[in-house]
């Protein structure tokens, strides 16, 4: 289709991969159009430097499957998992289905930063008031229990 861009290349010989190559001299390039823009380029790198990077579904609610849980001396429980959707942030009571678990969270980290707040995105993991690792597994999925808490 119109937006998706068709980019011949030889991995092996390197060719339209960063420079237009002259050993497919019946290629002429790509044509890009999208609703405000049309673009256009002969190479891989070109096609990948077009590409919009998808749109973070922040207005839904907070969805954060569970992908371990740890317990770390002197911190306490911290779940780990990808925000799929919403945002989580320090103070904010989530609930985790389908044990229906609530406590409040104390801290966000993502590569051992303390975060504000955590988008769609983000591999985080978030410290929890009075939760025993025993009791949250992989799995399980956390959402805000005021936005439409998972069930």
């Amino acid at each position: 289709p119109a937006t998706v861009p068709f980019v011949p290349i030889s991995g092996w010989n390197g060719d339209n991969m960063l420079e237009a190559s002259t050993n497919m001299p019946w290629f002429k390039g790509w044509n890009l159009e999208r609703k405000t823009t049309k673009l256009e380029g002969k190479t891989l790198l070109q096609a990948l430097d077009a590409m919009e990077p998808p749109s973070r579904p922040l207005d839904k609610p907070l969805r954060l499957p569970l992908q371990d849980v740890y317990k770390i001396g002197g911190i306490g429980t911290v779940p780990v998992g990808r925000v799929e959707t919403g945002i989580i942030k320090p103070g904010v009571v989530v609930t985790f289905a389908p044990v229906n678990i609530t406590t409040e969270v104390k801290s966000v980290e993502m590569h051992h930063e303390a975060l504000t707040e955590a988008v769609p995105g983000d591999n985080v993991g978030f410290n929890v008031k009075n939760v025993s690792v025993k009791e949250l597994r992989r799995g399980y999925v956390c959402g805000d229990s005021k936005d439409n808490p998972p069930k």
